[in-house]
């Protein structure tokens, strides 16, 4: 059963799965719009463009999706927009479409974007990521898996934020965010790792550890990058999340995001007492 209600307004070559339910004064512009099944287009809901919406997504009213870019680079080439499953695009989001022949913007599965958010052109967003209310994607972003944007924050053009890091709100990210991270503030900071997120998870114990350990030989031991990394892998051979930290780190282009100080020592402690004490309460 497909629903269309007498009032949307649906072009006649758009592709329609099973299931679909398309409400009052919906719009959908473009012959080039492919809805997949159970995928329910909310009242007032505009789509337009080269646009693929997967299974089981829904798209609340006011949302404009695939509409053309903001780049004043773009010349008219043709872009495109894939939504993936069961995604929640709620009321006033805009994700645009592309710049640049046959380029995309990508949403993955099970991803939850509430109202207000900005998706830009040549935008990537993980699987089950959620944007918190007002949260924005510059162009040319890339957002990692299971990755949580804090409400009203703004991520700059050409950011990656690794898998499984959270964003607080009100942050302004200019730098990568390596993965497993937790970050905030006006400009973003690294606080140390998203333990909540990562229990969430059901990462192990030691598995939270090992990235403890490779966030501290990162951030807190004064080598080099190229120093840091030789011990990570030599440490951790084999461990596919400490991997994906190095590998991350390996291709950052705008540079890694800056950490937060290190709490001052008590008096009579040494540094790394201090640090032994950090990594025991954050596991």
């Amino acid at each position: 059963m497909i629903e269309i209600h007498p009032t949307a307004l649906v072009h006649p070559e758009v592709k329609i799965g099973q299931g679909v339910k398309i409400e009052p004064y919906a719009v959908i512009a473009s012959p080039h719009v492919e809805l997949g099944d159970g995928v329910v287009i909310k009242a007032h809901a505009y789509i337009e463009g080269h646009v693929k919406i997967g299974k089981g997504s829904v798209i609340y009213p006011f949302a404009s999706i695939g509409s053309k870019t903001q780049d004043l680079k773009y010349k008219g080439e043709r872009t495109y927009v894939e939504i993936g499953q069961n995604c929640q695009i709620r009321e006033y989001v805009t994700i645009n479409s592309s710049c640049g022949e046959e380029s995309k913007v990508i949403v993955g599965d099970n991803c939850l974007i509430m109202a207000y958010c900005h998706v830009a052109h040549n935008c990537v967003v993980g699987n089950s990521v959620i944007m918190a209310n007002a949260a924005t994607l510059a162009g040319h972003v890339q957002i990692g898996n299971y990755v949580t944007l804090g409400g009203i924050c703004a991520v700059h053009q050409y950011t990656r934020i690794g898998d499984y890091a959270m964003v607080g709100g009100g942050s302004m990210v200019g730098q990568d965010i390596p993965p497993y991270c937790i970050t905030s503030g006006y400009p973003a900071k690294v606080a140390g790792l998203n333990i909540i997120g990562l229990k969430r998870r059901k990462f192990s114990i030691e598995l939270r550890k090992n990235l403890i350990r490779a966030y501290r030989l990162t951030y807190q031991t004064g080598l080099s990058w190229k120093e840091a990394r030789e011990v990570i892998l030599a440490e951790f051979p084999g461990n596919s999340h400490i991997e994906k930290w190095v590998d991350f780190c390996d291709h950052t282009e705008r540079g890694l995001a800056s950490p937060r100080a290190v709490r001052s020592l008590k008096k009579g402690c040494s540094s790394a007492t201090i640090l032994e004490e950090i990594e025991a309460s954050s596991v």
